[in-house]
C-alpha cells in the first residue's frame, strides 16, 4: 500500500482526474441506479426527485475523501436527508443500498480507467482502493442507521398503532388504550385464528353475540378478543366462534376472564391451546379441555418421561400394545367405569378387569396412583399421531390457508 507524500499525491491526482469528469460520472451513475429499480416507476415522487442531487453529492463526497488525508469528511447532509426521505416514503432499504453499491462499482470503474491512463501500477492502485472500500462500508452503515432511526420515529398508521398498543398492553405496560375502543374492564374471551377468518365475519359475529371485538393480524394468525359486561354472554362465545369457523381455519380459545389481567390471561391460554389445535385433526382446541396437554407440550422432559414410564412398557405386548391402548382409551372415556368400557369394547367386564391388571403389571404400579398421567400420555401420543397425519395431508396440498386479517408491517 503506498504511504507518505507519494501516496498522498497519487490520491490527490486521481481525485482531480475524477473531479474533472464529475458530470460524466454522475450521468453514468444515474443510468446505472435507475436500471436497478426505476424510482420514477416504483418509488415515491418526492424520493425520486431527490436522487439526482444525492448522486451529485455522493460523487463529490467520494472524490473529496479520495483526495484528502486523515479521517474522511463528514457524510453530506443531503445523503442523510435522502436516507430519511427513503424511510418516510417506504422505499425498501434493500433498494437504497443496492443503488449505492451499483454507483460505487461504476465510480471504481472510472477510477481504474484514470489510473491506467496515468500509468499507475496495479499494486499502487490496490493501495488506493482499500481505504475507498472502507469508506463505502462506513457510508452505508451511517445511512442505514439514519434510515432505521427515521423508521422508528415515523408515525404509525391506524392498524400498526393498534397492534403496537396490543403488544405493549400484553407486556404489562401502562398505556393509553383509548385508540383500541375496547372495554378492557369488561369480561373477555380470547382466541387465535390461523387461516382464512375474514374480519367482516368476526365483526358480524360480535354483533350477533352483543359483544365488542378487538382483532389484530400477526403473521399468518389473527389475535382476537371479544368482550361483554355480562359474563354469561362471554361464556356463549366459544360455541359461536366454532360454528362460524371457516373450513381450513385453526382456532384456539382461551377462557372467560375479567379486566385487563383477564384479557391477558385469556390470550395466554389461547396461545397455549394453539399448540394443541395445530396438531389436532379437528383444528380446534379450548384451553379448559387441553390445559394439561398444552403444558406437557411445552415440557420435553415431562413428555419423554410419560412416554417412557407408561407407554413404552405396553409396547412389549405381542400386538405392540394396541389392545392395551384401546382398553385404556375406552376406560378413560367411560370415566374409569369398567362396565361402560366393556360395553364400548364389546367384551365382558371381567375381560376389561383382566386387561387392566395386566397393564398395571406392565407399568409396575396400580392405575389408582397414575391414571391422570397415563391418560395424558395416551392423549399426547394420539395428538402426535394426528399431527403426523395432518403434516402428510398438508404436504400433499389438502390443507392450506392464511389469515385475511393483515399484519402491520
Amino acid at each position: 500500500m503506498p504511504r507518505g507524500p507519494n501516496a498522498a499525491r497519487l490520491r490527490a491526482a486521481l481525485a482531480a482526474r475524477l473531479g474533472g469528469r464529475a458530470g460524466e460520472i454522475e450521468e453514468a451513475v444515474r443510468d446505472r441506479v435507475y436500471s436497478i429499480a426505476d424510482p420514477l416507476a416504483t418509488d415515491d415522487p418526492e424520493y425520486a426527485a431527490g436522487l439526482p442531487p444525492t448522486i451529485s453529492a455522493a460523487v463529490e463526497y467520494a472524490c473529496r475523501a479520495l483526495g484528502g488525508e486523515g479521517a474522511p469528511p463528514p457524510v453530506p447532509t443531503v445523503l442523510l436527508a435522502q436516507a430519511r426521505l427513503a424511510a418516510r416514503c417506504r422505499v425498501p432499504m434493500d433498494d437504497v443500498m443496492r443503488r449505492y453499491v451499483a454507483g460505487n462499482a461504476l465510480l471504481v470503474d472510472f477510477l481504474i480507467e484514470e489510473a491506467a491512463h496515468g500509468g499507475v501500477s496495479p499494486q499502487r492502485l490496490k493501495g488506493v482502493l482499500r481505504p475507498h472500500a472502507t469508506l463505502l462500508d462506513d457510508l452505508m452503515s451511517t445511512l442505514s442507521q439514519e434510515y432505521q432511526r427515521e423508521v422508528a420515529a415515523r408515525p404509525l398508521d391506524g392498524e400498526r398503532r393498534r397492534a403496537r398498543c396490543v403488544e405493549r398492553l400484553l407486556a404489562g405496560e401502562l398505556i393509553d388504550t383509548a385508540e383500541l375502543a375496547y372495554p378492557l374492564e369488561a369480561w373477555h374471551l380470547a382466541a387465535i385464528a390461523r387461516g382464512p377468518f375474514p374480519i367482516e365475519a368476526l365483526s358480524d359475529l360480535a354483533r350477533r353475540a352483543d359483544c365488542r371485538l378487538l382483532a389484530v393480524g400477526r403473521g399468518d394468525s389473527a389475535w382476537i378478543w371479544l368482550a361483554s359486561r355480562h359474563p354469561h354472554r362471554v361464556e356463549e362465545i366459544p360455541a359461536v366462534l366454532l360454528s362460524a369457523r371457516p373450513s381450513g381455519t385453526i382456532l384456539a380459545l382461551g377462557e372467560a376472564a375479567e379486566g385487563v389481567a383477564g384479557w391477558r390471561l385469556s390470550h395466554r391460554q389461547a396461545r397455549a391451546a394453539l399448540l394443541v389445535a395445530v396438531q389436532s385433526a379437528a383444528g380446534t382446541a379450548r384451553y379448559a379441555e387441553v390445559a394439561l396437554l398444552a403444558s406437557i407440550q411445552h415440557d420435553d422432559l415431562l413428555a419423554a418421561s410419560l412416554q417412557r414410564m407408561f407407554l413404552a412398557p405396553l409396547d412389549r405386548d405381542r400386538d405392540g400394545g394396541e389392545n392395551a391402548r384401546r382398553t385404556l382409551r375406552a376406560y378413560f372415556m367411560a370415566e374409569r367405569n369398567s362396565t361402560s368400557a366393556a360395553a364400548t369394547l364389546g367384551v365382558s367386564r371381567n375381560t376389561v378387569a383382566k386387561r387392566l391388571r395386566e397393564i398395571e403389571a406392565a407399568i409396575g404400579r396400580p392405575l389408582s396412583t397414575c391414571a391422570p398421567e397415563l391418560e395424558a400420555a395416551l392423549r399426547l401420543e394420539d395428538l402426535r399421531a394426528e399431527a403426523a397425519e395432518l403434516s402428510l395431508r398438508t404436504t400433499t396440498g389438502s390443507f392450506q390457508g392464511t389469515s385475511t386479517i393483515p399484519e402491520p408491517d
